[in-house]
């Protein structure tokens, strides 16, 4: 099956990873929607442990997720038919059309993305059917050759669907010259041809330095610069679907003059949905440390946030070769707090059993025992929005869960909240040491506000975080509107692969 011929669409490939293909495609995707097209994101394979439950219980990355809010959409599966979440440093859970297909080792999964290019063809074609513009998102980079046979994530996708191409290079890295014209230079003439065009992306400074550099790629290359564009700081108030993006620094917001609460997150090896920790980084009187392996977790932290994992009995005994569980007894002894979500949830438990090696080897290990649960990891994963209310703060909270573990025990006749009117998750005897199955919790502005409290002697700070999201894509896309040529864009997808 084969896209509706007649539907204009882009494909955007980066010249590297982390260019700010994602990004990009969020804010093209509001600029063209505020034009009055019907516009739809998509991305035919992905490769993320941050990923977004659509409403029908399916999943797909979470930057097609926020591309698809700049849509006005609702997430849906055929937005981002083909994701892989990696569990090991081998293989990955592979999601088809939003469900999971299976595992597989890198080098197997190579054997089998030609019997998937259908289902992403799939997805496109119905995605056409209702749109009047497709902006696509490629993966890492056509330059990886020594990939592209049997690609589908970009040429080979771009290929098959019959797409025009515009490159987005980052020059805040350094050798964006060499970066496009190399990645011009080794792709094939077939491929070449499909290139209208490039963006030039993250510029700091004066752009008309940069004119005798778009005379150098124009001159090696024969493609046009769609737009130089400047730096946008505020793209950190997005959510965003990279690990690499957790090391991104503090948003710049005014202070209270009181000390800021210090929230520390421990970096697992295969942290997932860490996009529960951008409300946080929102607030102005709070700090989000992410703490990488071989570092201890610091002393003066007031919450110890122990995020989602792909490989929750692998991350928890990662945690112990780094003597975190030895920090966590400390913080705790020091009256801190500790919060557990998801996957860290599980680990404050005191057993993990994985009986039918889901998530690596089957066995059974102990968990850090702070909370009185066990956890069974078993199917079928579940998959929901989700509503409902904190029980220690009265109130109301909404998120989504993204599990395959059952967790009992005597510690959940405790739990820590209600979701969609039954509890869930657990409360350790003096309220130091929780957790819950419930990602997003903290984009619940009230909820945040009032649990924060606890560490603030009562402050608030009026922080409105899905707000602010809207705010900062739509500013996004005046930014766009500003440094990049739409007209031309959206020409060239009416032409699809004429010149």
């Amino acid at each position: 099956m084969t896209a509706a011929p007649d539907t204009p669409a882009i494909m955007f490939q980066g010249t590297g990873s982390d260019v700010g293909k994602s990004l990009l495609v969020a804010g093209l995707a509001r600029a063209f929607t505020r034009r009055g097209l019907r516009v739809a994101p998509f991305k035919p394979q992905n490769m993320s442990n941050n990923a977004a439950v659509t409403p029908d219980g399916g999943e797909i990355g979470r930057a097609q997720a926020l591309q698809a809010r700049a849509c006005g959409l609702a997430p849906d599966f055929d937005m981002n038919p083909i994701l892989l979440k990696p569990q090991t440093d081998m293989g990955s859970q592979i999601i088809v059309q939003g469900r999971v297909f299976g595992t597989a080792k890198a080098r197997d999964y190579y054997g089998l993305k030609q019997t998937l290019l259908p289902k992403a063809l799939e997805s496109f074609s119905r995605l056409a059917e209702r749109a009047d513009l497709i902006l696509v998102e490629g993966a890492g980079s056509p330059a990886e050759i020594n990939l592209r046979a049997g690609d589908i994530a970009n040429m080979g996708f771009a290929e098959a669907a019959d797409l025009p191409v515009i490159l987005i290079a980052d020059i805040d890295r350094g050798g964006v010259i060499a970066s496009v014209v190399g990645t011009h230079s080794v792709l094939d003439d077939a491929e070449r041809d499909r290139i209208r065009g490039y963006l030039i992306n993250k510029f700091r400074g004066d752009v008309s330095l940069f004119d005798d550099g778009i005379a150098a790629i124009g001159s090696r290359t024969g493609l046009d610069c769609l737009g130089v564009l400047p730096w946008f700081g505020e793209a950190v108030l997005l959510p965003a679907e990279d690990a690499v993006a957790m090391d991104r620094g503090a948003i710049a917001t005014a202070g209270t003059g009181e000390r800021p609460i210090k929230i520390v997150v421990p970096r697992l090896s295969r942290i997932a949905n860490f996009d529960d920790l951008d409300p946080l980084r929102g607030e102005p009187d709070v700090t989000v440390e992410i703490v990488p392996g071989g570092k201890p977790l610091p002393g003066d932290a007031d919450l110890i946030l122990l995020p989602g994992s792909k490989a929750t009995i692998a991350d928890l005994e990662d945690f112990r070769r780094n003597g975190w569980d030895i920090d966590l007894l400390g913080h705790l002894r020091r009256g801190g707090r500790v919060l557990g979500l998801c996957a860290g949830y599980q680990m404050l438990g005191r057993k993990i059993s994985d009986p039918d090696g889901i998530e690596g080897p089957p066995g059974t290990v102990d968990g850090l025992s702070l909370l009185d649960v066990e956890t069974v990891l078993q199917g079928p994963k579940k998959l929901v929005e989700a509503t409902g209310r904190d029980l220690a703060t009265g109130q109301a909270i909404a998120g989504y869960e993204m599990h395959m573990g059952r967790t009992t025990g005597a510690g959940c006749d405790r739990p820590a909240v209600e979701i969609d009117g039954r509890p869930d998750g657990a409360i350790a005897a003096g309220g130091q040491v929780a957790g819950c199955y419930l990602h997003g919790i903290f984009a619940s502005d009230a909820f945040r506000s009032a649990y924060l409290a606890g560490f603030r002697q009562g402050r608030e700070s009026g922080a409105v975080y899905e707000a602010t999201v809207e705010k900062t894509l739509d500013r996004l896309a005046d930014h766009l509107e500003r440094h990049c040529d739409l007209d031309r864009m959206h020409f060239i997808a009416k032409g699809r692969t004429a010149p």
